[in-house]
């Protein structure tokens, strides 16, 4: 099947209702301005004409928000797996072979096990482990030009410095990415390590931290169109 871009939420429920209850179905999240989401794209279009029996669907998360906050879309590039009517997986961020097995697994089409990893003694698993959550993180904190990370989403942030940057960013027209670190533990737990920063929320520009939301204040005190001509390109 190729790939369909949803026009509305109406649209969405019209495409899911429709198809057979035992049609898979991938939903592929995306912003048009965040590169990540660019590779994936293209990952998303190329899987979708090898896997006949199941529906690919792609949709703007920020053209769409009704539909991103009724699968709690955290970031971007997101993908839900449905089948059955139910959502059986869901993945966040640039992972074309974690994509790509996920997809073949809910066609029914198994892949070869993989071979079993020799035992390791647990100082190296953890430096692995340290290592691979740092990778992730170097990822997220650029996955779009201005990444917030902070407490609930933009639609219903879970804390009033969550809510009070999200409407700085808001009022001085800054499109932003963001993540939800209520999601995921370990992103909020390394993401303190990673950034020596220990508090939420946390603000990226172009990969680089810029702080929290006193920070944030403290810039628009020095300069009140900080983030007017704040360049992103």
């Amino acid at each position: 099947m190729s790939v369909v871009e949803v026009t509305s939420e109406s649209h969405f429920n019209e495409l899911t209702t429709s198809l057979p209850s035992t049609t898979p179905i991938t939903v592929s999240f995306h912003t048009p301005w965040a590169a990540p989401c660019k590779q994936m794209n293209a990952v998303f279009s190329f899987l979708a004409t090898q896997y006949k029996d199941i529906a690919f669907l792609s949709v703007d998360a920020e053209a769409h928000p009704e539909i991103s906050e009724t699968f709690d879309v955290s970031a971007v590039p997101f993908f839900v797996l449905i089948k059955n009517g139910k959502v059986v997986r869901e993945l966040s961020g640039a992972d074309p072979k974690e994509l790509s097995a996920a997809i073949q697994e809910l066609s029914g089409q198994q892949a070869a096990a993989a071979p079993a990893p020799v035992a390791e003694n647990d100082a190296k698993e953890e430096t692995t482990a340290e290592e691979d959550l740092n990778a992730r993180l170097a990822k997220l904190v650029s996955a779009a030009p201005v990444m917030l990370f902070m407490k609930g989403t933009p639609a219903a942030p879970q804390c009033g410095f969550s809510r009070q940057l999200v409407g700085i960013l808001r009022e001085n027209q800054v499109r932003f990415g963001f993540f939800d670190i209520l999601k995921d533990d370990a992103v909020r737990q390394g993401l303190k390590k990673f950034s020596d920063w220990p508090t939420f929320p946390q603000l990226y520009v172009n990969g680089e931290l810029q702080g929290g939301l006193d920070i944030a204040k403290e810039m628009l005190a020095e300069d009140p169109n900080y983030f007017k001509n704040l360049q992103t390109a």
